[in-house]
């Protein structure tokens, strides 16, 4: 017995580098599929004019998207998605759309969700505290950083309190319903693990985001590219 459990020890060690090999490769398909949704999350979105407010969006430093987030059953009001953050270049967050940062969304209770239903999440960075913030680490929606659910309309006003004062507004899309949703008490950050996936390196968020030396991957061009398209120039 000792021989054969000395057997199967040997057997697995000798195939585990086999096994993380698949692993990570099947890891990556899942952060290229993301990265691919981000895309088709935005553009589906932003083509539709009375969703996010133009002048809003050409205000925002960085947006963040969450593709079908999920409500955990066994967990009152708690919810976990992973996305991608782009941010305009620059030190000053003025210049031209970058490489996208993988993201995390946890916590937090979204309201209308219902049983396993999933949501779409856009999130609109709108001043440079608060990128610099979310790229630097975990951040508390609500308490390390103020949001406020995004006005909704081609004629929604960008200068009622709740915009003016807010760093970051949130939308949700679910059965087709668009709408500002909060977000307070939920948590956002990084996902460096994604990152070193898709860019096939360690690399800090910070540096993906405004370096403007990495590469837009792939999967991300069409959601880099809605952005160019949908706001090429940021305007204060």
């Amino acid at each position: 017995m000792r021989k054969l459990l000395t057997c199967l020890s040997c057997i697995l060690f000798a195939f585990a580098p086999l096994f993380a090999e698949v692993a990570n490769a099947s890891d990556q398909v899942k952060d290229d599929d993301r990265l691919r949704n981000c895309g088709t999350v935005l553009k589906e979105i932003l083509d539709v004019p009375d969703n996010i407010p133009q002048d809003l969006l050409d205000k925002a430093d960085c947006v963040v998207v969450f593709p079908s987030v999920l409500k955990a059953a066994f967990i009152v009001g708690g919810s976990y998605g992973r996305g991608a953050m782009s941010c305009r270049k620059g030190e000053d967050f003025r210049g031209p759309w970058g490489a996208p940062t993988m993201m995390a969304l946890e916590g937090g209770s979204f309201g209308f969700q219902i049983g396993g239903q999933a949501t779409d999440f856009v999130l609109l960075v709108m001043n440079e505290s608060g990128a610099r913030g979310i790229l630097a680490s975990k951040v508390k929606l609500g308490g390390d950083a103020s949001v406020a659910a995004g006005p909704v309309g081609r004629d929604a006003s960008a200068d009622t309190d709740a915009t003016l004062r807010s760093e970051i507004l949130s939308y949700s899309r679910a059965r087709g319903l668009f709408a500002g949703v909060s977000l307070e008490g939920s948590t956002i950050r990084p996902d460096n693990g994604d990152n070193r996936r898709v860019y096939g390196r360690k690399i800090p968020a910070r540096e993906i985001v405004l370096s403007g030396t990495v590469a837009v991957p792939p999967p991300a061009e069409r959601m880099i590219a809605t952005l160019d398209a949908k706001t090429p120039k940021h305007r204060t």
